[in-house]
């Protein structure tokens, strides 16, 4: 009788340490996720029937990316990006909603410099998401605006705040994810 307890317990005790490490696996995992996608996590996960799909959507997201070839940019590359980027905020006084346009334009052409792919604007969302989840919300608030421009629907002060949002993920691109001024560790 006690060897058929002693087993018993000794299943239990198995399955409560496999329950606690699954848990454990689960939670790390889940902590990654919201590390590497900043409020993307959220977002995506309350687009989703359930946590577990949300996260399901996430690591295929990973998988996409992981599969590009996404590159960094060489000095004279960024300097040219950085002269044209320049030259858009100047238009921005005497026609802003060509600017607007042109923002766009030059963030979507540094995308594919550094080798994410650009046709349609809801994949670009997904696979920005992986590197630039906490920029990727200046991209969608400034593509909105670029659209109401598109129908002359946009405000100067909202066109402005469309500029300042395309600078944001421009910036994070160019300097391939580093802000300017600091180096990788």
């Amino acid at each position: 009788m006690s060897l058929i307890v002693t087993v018993i317990l000794a299943v239990v005790l198995a399955l409560v340490v496999c329950a606690v490490a699954v848990q454990v696996v689960i939670a790390r995992r889940r902590r990654q996720l919201r590390e590497r996608f900043g409020p993307e996590y959220e977002r995506t996960v309350e687009a989703q029937d359930s946590r577990r799909a949300g996260e399901r959507e996430l690591r295929e997201r990973e998988e996409r990316h992981d599969a590009l070839d996404i590159r960094p940019l060489p000095a004279p590359v960024r300097e040219r990006y950085s002269r044209d980027w320049a030259h858009v905020q100047e238009q921005f006084v005497d026609r802003p909603d060509d600017a607007v346009h042109e923002a766009d334009r030059l963030v979507t052409s540094l995308m594919s410099e550094r080798g994410y792919p650009t046709a349609g604007y809801e994949q670009q969302l997904k696979d920005l998401s992986v590197e630039h989840g906490n920029t990727l919300e200046h991209y969608r608030a400034a593509h909105q605006v670029n659209e109401r421009s598109s129908h002359h629907q946009a405000t100067t002060e909202e066109l402005r705040g469309a500029m300042v949002h395309y600078r944001a993920l421009f910036e994070e691109l160019l300097h391939n994810g580093d802000r300017p001024g600091t180096s990788p560790a």
